[in-house]
């Protein structure tokens, strides 16, 4: 399993695909698509159709690890669970970005930007915004408030986005997502849900790079890695998974 998966309980690696006009959702041109990524990946054996109309191809969701795709109005998604390596979740949404400028007609005229997320989800049964904060701390200016007599932490999600070129359409945005609810901290009773931290990278279109998807895709993942792996893994994921453990 990637080196990730040991900072986390679960680790993913998504590609998005953001589109300006409607994907076409006719069933010749759909399932020859999936067709051709479950020759590729033959574990992507099942295909559904969603309540809003999503069409899906994905593995077993029951193993630790599986691959999936989703084709949606204005956006194909492409995502592996807990890869076995980073190539493996690579090669995966390269062949999807390699097909679908022929298979579903997507253009780099279409294109309104390109996500490449990494992922990190935590299993806590508490309150996910206490524990982020502990973790994380909330800076000199909040320190106050955190020390008011009898206060919870009830929401802390903190999120920051940078421009990473001189004109601001390739972007980098981490975030948190706590799933913590008024009505759990006031009962004390939690559900399983996760925290996870998102990192993205995104590269906007219209009046951006020259290049192809595939091109696109390998430049962002590379900036994507080399940040993941020097800043959110040590300042972020770690002191949260330490945080956690201290808890449990």
């Amino acid at each position: 399993m990637d080196q990730y998966h040991a900072e986390c309980d679960d680790f993913y690696v998504n590609v998005n695909l953001n589109t300006e006009m409607e994907l076409p959702t006719s069933r010749d041109t759909v399932l020859h698509f999936f067709e051709q990524m479950k020759k590729r990946f033959p574990e992507l054996r099942n295909f559904y159709t969603r309540e809003d109309g999503d069409l899906v191809l994905e593995g077993d969701k029951e193993e630790l690890s599986y691959r999936c795709l989703a084709i949606e109005p204005r956006r194909l998604c492409s995502g592996h669970v807990n890869p076995e390596t980073l190539e493996a979740a690579y090669a995966q949404h390269e062949l999807v970005l390699e097909l679908a400028p022929h298979l579903l007609t997507i253009s780099v005229l279409d294109c309104e930007a390109l996500d490449v997320m990494f992922g990190f989800d935590f299993d806590y049964e508490g309150n996910h915004d206490e524990i982020v904060a502990e973790a994380l701390g909330v800076g000199p200016a909040f320190e106050g408030l955190a020390e008011v007599s009898r206060s919870k932490v009830l929401n802390f999600e903190p999120s920051i986005t940078m421009a990473l070129d001189d004109s601001c359409r390739l972007q980098a945005r981490l975030s948190i997502e706590t799933r913590t609810n008024a009505f759990q901290v006031r009962t004390g009773e939690f559900g399983d849900d996760q925290i996870s931290v998102y990192f993205t990278v995104r590269q906007y279109w219209g009046k951006g790079p020259d290049r192809s998807f595939l091109d696109s895709f390998r430049a962002q993942s590379a900036i994507g890695e080399e940040i993941v792996r020097n800043h959110v893994v040590p300042r972020i994921v770690r002191p949260l998974a330490r945080a956690i453990s201290s808890r449990s």
